[in-house]
């Protein structure tokens, strides 16, 4: 599984690229989505905005703490702990069965120093620490 988070606003963005996020579900800043790494689709959409987004592969137990504290059914009410592992399990499989998308906080302590640069000086593109990005964010 894979995070993908927009960090880009709308601002001066091309229209194919906002489209594309539109698909993903990540309309607005700081909104996630979880994608699967075997869909040639979505990896292709992934590739076109990845100068716009912040994303790196996570694991079950963070996929819970998102649903837990993030997660909202399709009528807008939140998920219950007790839920959470069979929603987990219907992501890993692909039924989802809450919204497809994620609202985050902006991180406690900040971002790195600058969000403008791909992934080694900044948090853009394929980032090696977006658990610890997006446990502060929760």
């Amino acid at each position: 599984m894979i995070l993908v988070m927009r960090i880009h606003g709308i601002v001066n963005m091309k229209t194919n690229l906002e489209e594309t996020m539109y698909r993903l579900r990540i309309r607005r800043k700081l909104a996630c989505t979880i994608i699967d790494e075997n869909n040639k689709i979505e990896m292709g959409m992934l590739n076109n905005i990845r100068e716009l987004v912040s994303f790196g592969k996570v694991d079950a137990t963070l996929v819970k703490k998102l649903v837990i504290a993030r997660g909202e059914t399709e009528d807008g009410k939140k998920v219950g702990e007790k839920d959470a592992d069979k929603i987990v399990a219907g992501i890993e499989k692909g039924d989802w069965k809450i919204k497809k998308f994620f609202r985050l906080h902006p991180p406690i302590g900040g971002f790195r120093k600058t969000t403008k640069q791909l992934a080694p000086k900044g948090i853009l593109g394929e980032n090696k620490d977006i658990v610890k990005l997006v446990e502060r964010m929760l």
